[in-house]
């Protein structure tokens, strides 16, 4: 006599306390690593912030690795999904501007997570090139809504801004000249704009 294999368990959604805890311990470290200078945040300090113990945390989190993959992707979500609403609030050319000043914070923010990125980068549990189309893909419709209003140069592609943005971010970044940085992204708006 043959036994049947039983059925196969489905998977079941998280529930909606776990899922909060989730959010709660992602902002909690998103606001820790953003204000410390190094990689000296502890996941206590964070789990206790968000309001839960050090287990929930490891639950949703395993290592630090983990939580600071989980806070990356919810800048980088942030960073490249407000798009729509800036071109609904402002010109394309200023609306350019406004992004380019996320994307400055969102690059400026990483300070606490720095080491522990570049791990996960070299791993390729972040994939740079992933998140190089994401921040390309994102200011594209920017260009083609200022192109067509004649506020922004038609041929400037996205990865050319994106370029230009890498280098005054990466360069006041190591500079320690964060002031810097708005000055140099005005002129670089002044670069797509179109000559007169």
């Amino acid at each position: 006599m043959t036994t049947a294999d039983p059925a196969p368990r489905r998977a079941r959604a998280p529930r909606s306390d776990a899922l909060r805890n989730r959010d709660k311990l992602v902002e909690a470290a998103r606001a820790a690593f953003a204000a410390a200078e190094d990689e000296s945040v502890s996941l206590e300090a964070i789990a206790r912030e968000a309001g839960v113990g050090i287990g929930t945390l490891y639950r949703h989190f395993p290592n630090r690795e983990a939580l600071v993959e989980a806070v990356y992707a919810a800048e980088l979500d942030d960073v490249t999904g407000c798009v729509p609403a800036l071109l609904e609030e402002f010109p394309p050319d200023e609306a350019l501007r406004a992004w380019m000043g996320r994307y400055a914070a969102f690059v400026a923010t990483k300070h606490g997570m720095a080491d522990t990125l570049r791990v996960s980068q070299a791993s390729g549990r972040i994939a740079v090139p992933v998140t190089r189309q994401r921040i390309t893909a994102a200011i594209a419709p920017i260009l083609t809504r200022g192109a067509e209003a004649g506020s922004l140069r038609a041929d400037v592609e996205a990865d050319d801004v994106v370029m230009m943005l890498l280098g005054v971010l990466l360069t006041t970044t190591a500079a320690g000249a964060p002031g810097q940085a708005d000055r140099l992204l005005d002129l670089v708006l002044d670069a797509v704009r179109p000559r007169t």
